[in-house]
């Protein structure tokens, strides 16, 4: 991954509470649960588990985690409610039909309006293992403070985001011209990481023809010098030959992506792509430098930046974001989740 600040990223390969730290300012799940296996943080106090069965019998059976009962003393603070805070966690963690938890306390604080909130976690498993999360939500109930980050929080964490994504993610795409489904990714062509992302966003178009599939461009200079050259060069072929000849292009600039590391190699790596994708390099390269395409690439770097979005490649599924790299097994869950929670037929 490419990280452009240390904002939390998502541990989605076991887990996707909190997800992504990307390098602005940008929309935040739950923070990962702890992997059990590697012992992350301490279990919590007095918490048992259901044990597995004798050595002598079959592989034991995935076991349900046992909480301890909760103390009514614990739960001090009147907002956010323990609804709102299961609505929560559900959004983050409810793909994963291994992934448990309890409200252990709504607390307040020294600080008015301030709630310091724990629960406990654990994933079914032969030994699971509970661990304890603390965090704190702020006075308006719609954000958060998790190791040291500051995240959405509310019963509808990435409404927001969805919406403002609905409206503004105008990339080329595949699939659906609906944006009921909608999975965005963000992506610089110079990225190694999003050439290996693209294997887990073709499967995507093939297995979810009802989404619609945007590919937003979010180039990163700082790193990539000629991420910015190949982002124009995408828009312009967009807008020349439409959403099919875009990826045809994006596709030739991945298999190609190593002729972008001098600036001579660049151009003969994007005019070969553009003549893949059926179009005239020349006439490409001169779009390229027209104000109508520095503009639209400013607009897609900036939704970015206000969906604090600084880590490519990044997906956002109705808002919901994690990475794009993730385990394809994990994306399609996200999705077939993210789909029924808002209520789209897949079939």
């Amino acid at each position: 991954m490419i990280r452009l600040s240390a904002r939390f990223l998502s541990a989605v390969a076991l887990i996707a509470l909190f997800v992504p730290v990307l390098e602005a300012v940008a929309q935040q799940h739950v923070p990962p649960a702890p992997d059990a296996t590697a012992q992350q943080g301490a279990p919590a106090p007095n918490a048992t588990a259901a044990q597995p069965g004798p050595e002598s019998a079959a592989p034991a059976p995935s076991a349900v985690p046992v909480f301890p009962k909760t103390d009514p003393a614990n739960f001090t603070a009147s907002s956010p409610t323990k609804d709102v805070i299961d609505s929560f966690l559900q959004a983050n963690w409810g793909y994963d039909e291994d992934r448990m938890w309890q409200v252990q306390a709504i607390l307040k604080t020294a600080v008015d309006g301030v709630s310091k909130v724990s629960i406990l976690v654990a994933d079914k498993g032969p030994k699971p293992q509970i661990m304890q999360m603390d965090f704190f939500v702020l006075p308006d109930g719609k954000h958060m403070i998790f190791s040291n980050q500051m995240m959405n929080f509310g019963a509808h964490p990435w409404a927001d985001a969805r919406q403002r994504l609905q409206q503004s993610a105008d990339g080329p795409y595949r699939g659906s011209a609906s944006k009921d489904l909608e999975i965005v990714e963000f992506a610089d062509f110079q990225c190694p990481h999003c050439k290996v992302a693209q294997a887990n966003m073709d499967k995507l178009a093939e297995d979810f023809p009802k989404a619609r599939i945007v590919f937003q461009a979010l180039p990163i200079p700082s790193i990539h010098p000629e991420s910015v050259n190949a982002a124009e060069y995408g828009l312009c072929v967009s807008k020349m030959g439409g959403s099919s000849a875009f990826f045809q292009f994006a596709a030739a600039v991945f298999d190609g992506q190593d002729g972008l590391a001098t600036p001579d190699g660049a151009t003969l790596t994007l005019n070969s792509a553009v003549t893949k994708a059926g179009l005239d390099p020349a006439k490409v390269a001169t779009c390229t430098a027209t104000p109508e395409i520095k503009a639209a690439l400013d607009a897609s770097v900036k939704l970015a930046n206000d969906l604090k979005i600084t880590e490519v490649p990044t997906l956002l599924i109705d808002g919901f974001e994690t990475q794009a790299t993730a385990p394809y097994g994990v994306l399609k869950k996200i999705v077939e989740y993210e789909a029924k929670a808002d209520g789209v037929a897949l079939q």
